[in-house]
Formats: C-alpha cells, sequence, structure tokens
C-alpha cells in the first residue's frame, strides 16, 4: 500500500494500464495541459507520445463519435471532459450511439469506452459548470455509471472501467482529488455493481456517494460520540445499483437516510428510496428521508453557494430526527469541523484523510 491522492490514484492507474494494454489511449480538451485535468494526466504525453495521449479541437460531439468508433473497431479510449457540461454536447452520441449500439448489433460489436466527467461545486463556478448530473446518464440501459469517493476506488474502478466491454460513465468530483488514502500499487479490479458497507450499525442506514459521503464522513465521530450506530453504505456504482446490500441494511436497520450529490428530486435518491419502499414498507420505522443541494441553478458567489449544497447541519438534524436520538451540542461544538457547519463551498481543510 502507498498513501497517496485522489488524482495520483487515477494518473498511476493510467501509467500501469497504458503500459498493459497498447489499445489503451486518452483524449480530451485539458489532458496535455499543464495542470493534466487536476493532475490526473499529467505528464503522460511525454512518457506514452501524443499519439495515445491526445489533446484534440473543441467538437465535443465529434470527438465522442470518433471515440465510439475506435472503440468498436478495437480501441480502449478513455473520453475525458474537464467539467460534466462539457458532455451535454455529445449526449445523442451518448445515449443513441454508444449505449445502444451492442443492442442494435444483437451483441457482435462491442463499445470498450470510458467516459469521465467531473463533477462538484466551488465557488465561482456558476450554473453552468458545477453541476452533479449523475441521474442523466443512471437513467440510460446500456450505460455503466460509477462514482469512487476515494483513492483505493478510484484505481479498482478505472480498471474495471477500462476492461469493461460496454461504455463507462465515470464520475470525478473535483474535490476529490486531493483526498489521499491508501491505494495497493499492484493492478486490482473493483467489482462494477458492487456497493461497499464502510461502517456497520443497527440504528440506520446512510446510504451515499461521492462528495456526499465524504460530508458524512466528516461528523462520523460525532454520531459515535452521541451513542448512535449508523450503517454507512458507500455505493460506489450508480447504475447499475446494488439492490440486494441497500435492502439488506435497510431490513436489519429499518431505517433510511440518502445522502444525494445532487438534486434530490427525480434523482438518485429517489430511485434507492423507492427500491425500499416497494420492498420494505412493513419493515420500516420511520419514512425515509432524501437530503440534496437547494433545487435551483446553482450560485456563482460564495455568498449565496454557502447556503446552497448539503451542510452537516442539515444531516446531523435529519439522523437525531430518524433515531430520535438527541446530539448534544457540546459534542457539536467540540468535534465540528474547523470550517464550520455551513461554509461548503470552499476545498475541505479539515479532512484529506486516508478515508
Amino acid at each position: 500500500m502507498t498513501l497517496i491522492k485522489f488524482s495520483e490514484s487515477i494518473r498511476n492507474t493510467f501509467i500501469q494500464m497504458m503500459k498493459k494494454d497498447k489499445k489503451i489511449i486518452l483524449i480530451g480538451l485539458g489532458t496535455n495541459d499543464p495542470k493534466g485535468i487536476f493532475g490526473t494526466t499529467s505528464g503522460l504525453s511525454k512518457i506514452f507520445g501524443t499519439k495515445r495521449v491526445i489533446e484534440p479541437p473543441t467538437s465535443e460531439s465529434a470527438l465522442t463519435g470518433i471515440c465510439i468508433g475506435a472503440a468498436t473497431r478495437g480501441l480502449k479510449p478513455v473520453l475525458s471532459h474537464q467539467r460534466v457540461e462539457f458532455s451535454l454536447l455529445s449526449i445523442e452520441q451518448i445515449i443513441n450511439q454508444a449505449a445502444k449500439w451492442n443492442f442494435m448489433s444483437g451483441g457482435k460489436q462491442k463499445v470498450p469506452l470510458v467516459i469521465r466527467l467531473i463533477i462538484g461545486k466551488g465557488w465561482g463556478q456558476g450554473p453552468q459548470h458545477s453541476q452533479s448530473l449523475e441521474t442523466l446518464f443512471a437513467h440510460i440501459p446500456g450505460l455503466k455509471v460509477v462514482a469512487p469517493s476515494n483513492a483505493y476506488d478510484a484505481k479498482g474502478l478505472l480498471v474495471s472501467s477500462i476492461k469493461d466491454n460496454g461504455p463507462v460513465i465515470f464520475f470525478e468530483h473535483r474535490w476529490l482529488h486531493n483526498i489521499q488514502g491508501r491505494v495497493p500499487k499492484k493492478i486490482y479490479s473493483v467489482k462494477i455493481g458492487k456497493a461497499k458497507v464502510i461502517q456497520k450499525g443497527k440504528d440506520l442506514t446512510i446510504v451515499s456517494f461521492s462528495d456526499a459521503l465524504i460530508q458524512l464522513m466528516r461528523i462520523k465521530k460525532i454520531l459515535k460520540l452521541s451513542k448512535i450506530s449508523a450503517e454507512i453504505i458507500d455505493l460506489r456504482t450508480i447504475r447499475p445499483l446494488d439492490k440486494n446490500l441497500i435492502l439488506k441494511s435497510v431490513k436489519k436497520t429499518k431505517n433510511l437516510l440518502v445522502l444525494d450529490n445532487g438534486w434530490k428530486s427525480f434523482g438518485i435518491s429517489s430511485e434507492i428510496i423507492s427500491l425500499v419502499c416497494e420492498n420494505l414498507s412493513k419493515n420500516l420505522k420511520s419514512n425515509p428521508v432524501r437530503l440534496g443541494i437547494k433545487e435551483m441553478p446553482i450560485p456563482s458567489t460564495r455568498v449565496l453557494a454557502k447556503d446552497f449544497y448539503l451542510n452537516l447541519n442539515e444531516i446531523l438534524k435529519a439522523i437525531s430526527k430518524i433515531t430520535r436520538k438527541s446530539i448534544k451540542l457540546k459534542i457539536i461544538e467540540k468535534y465540528l469541523p474547523k470550517q464550520g457547519l455551513n461554509e461548503t463551498d470552499i476545498p475541505y481543510k479539515d479532512f484529506t484523510g486516508p478515508f
């Protein structure tokens, strides 16, 4: 094991996999930029050359079509978008071509394509560059959608995504890139479609993923000192959803809280709650609860944005209400993350890992 950042885990995985398989190519705006897509592709063109690490012209739809074609002809493209919104310019290619090509060819043609989409908040990013649009892609049959929350899963899921014979949407929240984790030096896989129980508990099940899960991890000690036993599940994969693990956990705890990474209406949290209510309605002690960001376009200014996202106070209140256990103010004041309950629009200073 080595202690590295999320971004380093992604970069190291590319180096290992590209040395092993010459069919893998990286392509996307910013790939050869000095910042290298938040450090994940820095210096790779010097190692593998510009024929395998490609900085293309700005034409997202054409670029996606080229990658789909390359995938059907035996290459394994990894297409990167520095913001999820850029992929919206190629949505027809992703939904009507990549997702359906295997089906329409009767299984004769595979599309081994990975599309990296950077999501996430940040003051100044504004309404058009800071959205979490996982639910748009998770809705589409034919696509697999993953969203790692830590450096270990980032590598394992990226390996599995590259090896997969179909199109995989790989979500990276930009605030996770600096969080550290222990990662094996060797190549390993994390199975797509398999969630993980991070912490076992008996009072309630909390399901989350990506950055929203980090918010929960930051108050884990407060919950422990308040004698609240939470079973925490990291989805890791959004489609296909690990239904069995979620149902098994909720059947035990009889309570459910879902922390969504984006808007909660028509989102991932809605799907999980529907799953639980359709199968375990008679087992529940309380109504399932979902939390997400405010239902409006994302503000640019810090003054507005700080009240827009999920904050720790909302999460603590929801947990206390569901479990009917009080969380003492003195515990909150003592173990509150340094940046405060509501200051959610600056990079974390209190949580860097390991996970």
